[in-house]
Formats: C-alpha cells, structure tokens, sequence
C-alpha cells in the first residue's frame, strides 16, 4: 500500500498546472487533497476533475500572501478530513522582470509576497498542525531550476525562488527531528500558464508606472508552451518523496549548467583559501553549522 494513502494534502495554487498535477499524482496514491488557489473558477473545474476521477477534494480559495486566509484553509481541511499530513507550496508568479532600471516595486512586492511569504506562512501554519498527530509528513516546496543560479532579466523571480530553495534547506535540517520531511522541486521550463501571471495579480499590487502586459519575453513564453508536460511533474514529484529527496529535479539536462555554477563557487573557495589575508582561519573549525 502507498505511505500516502488516506492521508491529506494541502496544495496551493492547485487549481491548475503544477498544482493540479501533484494533486492527481497524490490522488492517485489515494490521498484526501485540500486545492487551494486565487482563482475560484479554476477550482471548480478543478473539483470537478478530480472527484471524476474518484479523488477525495476540497476546494478553499486562497490568497497566500494573507497568513489568516491560510487558517481558513486549515480549518476546513481539518473539518473535512480531521488531519493534515502535507502541504505543497505551490503558488507562484512570475513578474518583476525586465532589466535593473525598469525594476517596478509593486511587482517586487507582489513577488516576493506570493512567491516567498506564501511558502513562509503556508508552512507557518500547516507545520503545528502536522506535528500535531505524531504521524510525520511532508513539506514540499515549488521553487524552479531558475533559483539554483541567476537568470538576467528576472530579478524577482530568480531572488524569491533562490530564497525558496534556502529556506526548504534550512527547514530539513529543522524538521527533521519530528520525522517531517521536506523537499523542494525546482522545475526549468514546464507547460503551465506562470508567463500570464499577470491575470491574477490583485489591484493592491498594480502601478501606474509598470507595464501592464506580461514580464515574461516572447522567448520565455514560448520556450514554456513548447516544454515539459506537465503531467509529468506530479509524477516525478511522488517518486521523488518515495526515495526521500530533498532536490527534485524534473530537467536532467540543466545539470551542466548546475555544475558549471558550483564549480564556479568552489573556484571562488580556492582563491580564498590562497590570500594571503585569509591563512589564519583557513583551517578553521566550522561554528556556525
């Protein structure tokens, strides 16, 4: 029988592309799903979807970027199902593009709220809660192979998906111990709709000096329309936490470029390691780890 099976999931920005696709993936190992998104449409085809496909669903609407709307979704995800055993921080934007001087700072904020306090008060709430029953469980992040190196002209997606995939880092090491595990999925170009994130975006969030249309280029748009199926991520992300990973990788053929960036890193360390102003702490015990 699967580790998952009768459990509950709790998945934002669910409704649709990567979202929904852990959400089939998961039903499929018979667990309970909790959709949450921003877009109320969505999860009623969503719903729909799913129950056709004899998959136990609920379906909340949410704004992530308010911490008291994630408590409402706990608290119907445990009316319904009694216990919460994982939560997916899927919800995300792509936007504050473009180049260093036409950096927009209600798209900054909109970003960063979305893309990184969502996750931030997703697991802030959803955390007690699985601790809660004693049983484990899991933490799964979305963040995108564009945080495990810079991508130009996509300074707020890159900075806020770089912070995702430290702070899923720093909450293994954290979680651990209450046999909560976490990992985080970092995707390079997937067929979803993150290039007209734009039709989501609230009006708290809108300036009158950005442009209106989307951040993403015409190249980006289409290297997403012409990339993986994204039935396929939801798929790769159950093997994944079946083999207990903490990166999961749906992209293989980014690993060049991955290692090219840590050799660049550990190139750095070296160069460190022969100034001559570093020699006294070279050997130096490690007290911060």
């Amino acid at each position: 029988m699967s580790q998952f099976a009768g459990k509950t999931a709790v998945i934002s920005g669910g409704a649709e592309g990567i979202g929904l696709s852990i959400a089939k993936a998961l039903g499929e190992q018979k667990m309970n799903i909790v959709l949450a998104d921003i877009n109320e449409a969505s999860l009623k085809q969503a719903y729909i979807e799913l129950e056709n496909a004899g998959i136990q669903v609920l379906t909340v609407a949410l704004n992530v970027a308010e911490e008291a709307q994630w408590q409402n979704v706990a608290e119907q995800a445990l009316a319904r199902f009694g216990k919460i055993h994982m939560v997916v921080n899927n919800a995300g934007v792509g936007g504050g593009g473009g180049s260093i001087e036409e950096q927009d700072a209600k798209a900054w904020e909109w970003v960063l709220d979305v893309n990184l306090m969502g996750v931030v008060y997703g697991t802030k709430v959803m955390v007690p809660l699985i601790k809660q029953h004693g049983e484990g469980g899991w933490v799964v992040n979305v963040a995108s192979m564009a945080g495990m190196a810079g991508v130009p002209y996509a300074g707020a997606y890159t900075a806020t998906k770089a912070a995702v995939i430290a702070l899923s880092e720093s909450w293994a090491g954290e979680l651990e111990d209450a046999d909560i595990s976490v990992s985080v999925l970092c995707p390079a170009f997937v067929q979803t709709r993150i290039y007209d994130s734009q039709r989501n975006r609230p009006a708290r969030y809108q300036s009158d000096t950005a442009k209106n249309g989307n951040s993403s280029s015409d190249k980006s748009k289409q290297m997403v329309e012409n990339g993986m199926d994204v039935s396929i991520v939801g798929k790769r992300v159950v093997e994944a936490l079946n083999d207990g990973e903490l990166y999961i990788f749906t992209h293989p053929n980014y690993r060049d470029v991955i290692q090219q960036h840590s050799a660049a890193i550990d190139a750095a360390f070296e160069r460190a390691a022969q100034s001559s102003l570093l020699q006294d702490i070279v050997n130096q015990n490690l007290d911060m780890l």
